[in-house]
């Protein structure tokens, strides 16, 4: 299983960025899909996450109204679209996948698969 995470950067405060992460080695369609993030000197944080269908999302709290999570099924990726980004931000976002843990528990950790991680950096 493969989990490549893209997309990340440097952007302005208030800026916008999109992360892919396309997965390869399993049944994508049956899998919940997520991102955590990495600040340097932090544990690493939950921060969406939705389930097989797309119908069941869940964010951290302090990214909700900021960030949304979506897939597409026929590509085998998940996208996190991030808006008004905050210095807080910047961290290395991780996607990762798991068969039978809804997304609802996903902060609780313990996923089956992890990608590696992509930089971003938001300037303030």
């Amino acid at each position: 299983v493969q989990l490549q995470a893209s997309g990340g950067g440097l952007v302005q405060a208030g800026g916008s960025l999109r992360l892919s992460c396309v997965a390869s080695g399993l049944s994508f369609d049956e899998y919940a899909i997520g991102w955590f993030r990495q600040a340097p000197g932090n544990e690493r944080e939950f921060v969406a996450a939705l389930n097989w269908s797309g119908g069941n999302r869940h964010y951290v709290d302090s990214v909700k109204g900021r960030f949304t999570i979506s897939r597409d099924n026929t590509k085998n990726t998940v996208y996190l679209q991030m808006s008004s980004l905050k210095p807080e931000d910047t961290a290395v976002y991780y996607c990762a996948a798991d068969l039978t843990i809804p997304p609802t528990n996903w902060a609780r950790g313990g996923m089956a698969y992890w990608g590696k991680g992509t930089q971003v950096t938001v300037s303030s």
